[in-house]
Parts: structure tokens; C-alpha cells; sequence
């Protein structure tokens, strides 16, 4: 973008993801010269910059309260897994993690299940200095297609470092049968990483979509968001 307007343009993203991993709903907000031309005219600027891997979907106005990392309600992944090494699409190797061994769908959902909630997942997580690691993890649903192929829907309000893919970890170890279906959500308590939790690869994860609320409730959201939770330990 800097070299599209020939200066310097500081870019705010909704999710920081970790190297590897996809986004096709990341947003961005950034503070842009009153001079520029119509925003499908702009959008085409900035794909003819772009690598082939990189596109911008659409340029679109912003309320001036408008924060693509504070204001986001919810943050939205999916993970797909293969676990028929043999049915595994070449075309989708980029997406999606080939798994060697067959996992059960009803024990990764009976574990995901006592996952969901708001909680403190620092057993997840890779800390990062005065950030928190409270979540509240809205949604966390395995289903698997008619190729048959796995994905974990993953729905917070935000996410800590690695935090999808250790869950995604945890969980595949109860789909294998090597953990027993309440381990995941007994971490819970933990003061610290659990070193028991393997992160799954990264390129299995995307990040599809991110919610925000209406244009009058910007400020309030942002303002909350940045208000650091504490953990309600017993």
C-alpha cells in the first residue's frame, strides 16, 4: 500500500496470524489522503502491487471509530484435517493437514464442547508480555464432509498466540484415543503452557471472518476491548 501511494501507511489488522496460517476474512483499517480515487479503482491499484498470494477483496469507507483489531466482536477459523491419508486432495495440501491416524468425530466434539466459554487458556497459549491470556471461546464445532474431511470451527472474541492450533492439538490427541475426553478442558486450570500440548501445523488453519458491531457502538467496543480481564482464580 505504501508503495501504491508513495508514502508511509500504517496498516491495523483484526488477527495477527502465525506464520503459515491463511486468512480469507482478515480485515485491515488503515488512515488514508482525502485525494484518492473511488474505492473499486483503489482496490484494482493495490492488486496489480500485490503478490499472487495476497488480494484485496474490497476498499470500503470506515466509520472514524472504526478499529479492525479493537472493535472486532468476533474472530472466526476453520481447521481442516484429513485424516484418510489416502483420500487427501492434492489441489488442497496448502489448507488442509494430512493426519495419519483415523480420529473419532464424537470424541473431538465431546472434548471441544467442555472448552467453550470464557476462561483463562494461558495451557494454550504462548504468552506475550502484559497481554492477557483470557478468552471467551464461543464456539468450537468438528464436522466432517463427504470427502471426508475434518474441520473445527473455532469462533472467540480474540485469540491468543497459537492459541487454535494448541486447542486443535489437544483435541486430535482425544480423537486418536490417547487422552481421554475431559483432558483438553482440565488444563483449564493450569498457571502455565501445558508442555503435553502439541500445536498442530499451520497451514491447516484459516482465518474466514470477523464481526463487528453497528457504527454507534464502535467507540464503547474498542474501548472495552483494550480493558485488560483478570482471571477469577478460586
Amino acid at each position: 500500500m505504501s508503495m501504491v501511494l508513495r508514502q508511509d501507511v500504517r496498516l491495523t489488522v483484526a488477527g495477527r496470524t502465525d506464520a503459515g496460517v491463511h486468512a480469507t476474512g482478515q480485515v485491515a483499517h488503515c488512515d488514508l489522503p482525502g485525494d484518492l480515487p473511488g474505492p473499486g479503482s483503489f482496490r484494482d491499484r493495490l492488486t496489480r502491487a500485490l503478490p499472487a498470494d495476497v488480494r484485496v477483496t474490497a476498499v470500503t469507507p470506515a466509520h472514524p471509530a472504526f478499529d479492525a483489531r479493537f472493535s472486532a466482536l468476533c474472530r472466526h477459523y476453520v481447521y481442516r484435517i484429513c485424516d484418510r491419508p489416502w483420500a487427501a486432495n492434492p489441489l488442497r495440501r496448502t489448507d488442509t493437514v494430512t493426519w495419519p491416524r483415523a480420529l473419532d468425530l464424537d470424541a473431538l466434539n465431546e472434548a471441544a464442547a467442555r472448552l467453550v466459554g470464557e476462561h483463562d487458556f494461558v495451557a494454550f497459549c504462548k504468552r506475550r508480555e502484559g497481554a492477557t491470556t483470557i478468552r471467551e471461546l464461543q464456539r468450537l464445532t468438528w464436522t466432517r464432509d463427504a470427502d471426508g474431511v475434518l474441520s473445527a470451527a473455532v469462533s472467540a472474541d480474540a485469540f491468543c498466540h497459537s492459541m487454535v492450533r494448541s486447542l486443535v492439538g489437544a483435541l486430535t490427541a482425544v480423537g486418536e484415543g490417547r487422552r481421554g475426553v475431559d483432558w483438553p478442558a482440565s488444563l483449564l486450570t493450569a498457571a502455565e503452557r501445558a508442555s503435553t500440548v502439541t500445536v498442530a501445523p499451520a497451514h491447516g488453519l484459516t482465518l474466514v471472518a470477523v464481526d463487528y458491531p453497528p457504527d454507534h457502538e464502535l467507540a464503547a467496543r474498542a474501548e472495552r476491548t483494550r480493558n485488560v480481564r483478570v482471571a477469577q482464580r478460586p
